[in-house]
């Protein structure tokens, strides 16, 4: 049986605490969860580093590295309120047009110019070695495999599980290839691949000293 539900049951979830419309570009703080339009959390974070529903401190220094663009909520909104995204796009090419500039989302792509500017961004990068670091112990939890060699750690923030993995892989495995039969886990908890080391720590090391401790296994079919 079919079920309508009205949009105004669902708005409490969808629209943004701080300028009370729906989410455009909706973005999430990774320390507690709660998600606001890009615009509106920007402006705040300016004046203020907490979290404007929960107002948990989110960064003394530096709380845009603690955000992130939340596609699957912005999906949602804009399939659920009519016209929204049609209307939204609208005003952005009205904005643009009052000040007579081409709206960037109309400009044509130029892959090979686009592949250029990501070259040079990785040669501008230091290979993030100027990334906020995080060190991590990584641990064996297997008879089947070996421990490291070197259990301790620091790397960037924004490595993902997947690139501990391909790491333990060629330490212990011999080949990056196999990177996929390993298991990553924090407090038991099995990670998600694309997972990156500051939302792990911020998510499940919150409030403990350092190091992250992290565990590894031979993967677990599911």
């Amino acid at each position: 049986m079919e079920r309508r539900v009205k949009l105004k049951s669902i708005n409490p979830h969808i629209t943004c605490k701080i300028c009370g419309g729906y989410f455009i570009d909706a973005t999430t703080v990774t320390e507690c969860l709660h998600t606001f339009c890009k615009s509106c959390l920007v402006k705040h974070l300016e004046e203020k580093k907490t979290c404007p529903t929960c107002e948990n401190v989110i960064h003394q220094s530096h709380p845009l590295q603690y955000i992130s663009f939340d596609r699957t909520m912005q999906d949602i909104v804009y399939k659920l309120v009519p016209n929204l995204q049609e209307d939204e796009m609208r005003r952005e090419r009205d904005f643009y047009k009052s000040r007579n500039m081409a709206c960037p989302k109309d400009l044509p792509q130029n892959h090979e110019d686009d592949n250029e500017k990501v070259m040079e961004a990785h040669a501008e990068s230091d290979f993030h070695r100027l990334d906020e670091q995080v060190n991590v112990c990584l641990e064996c939890m297997s008879n089947n495999f070996k421990n490291l060699q070197r259990r301790f750690i620091r790397c960037s923030s924004q490595a993902t599980i997947t690139h501990l993995k391909k790491l333990v892989a060629k330490k212990i495995l011999n080949g990056i290839d196999k990177y996929r039969e390993i298991d990553i886990l924090c407090n038991e908890e099995l990670l998600g691949k694309d997972h990156t080391l500051k939302f792990v720590y911020v998510t499940r090391w919150r409030f403990r000293d350092p190091p992250l401790r992290l565990q590894f296994r031979p993967r677990v079919e599911l």
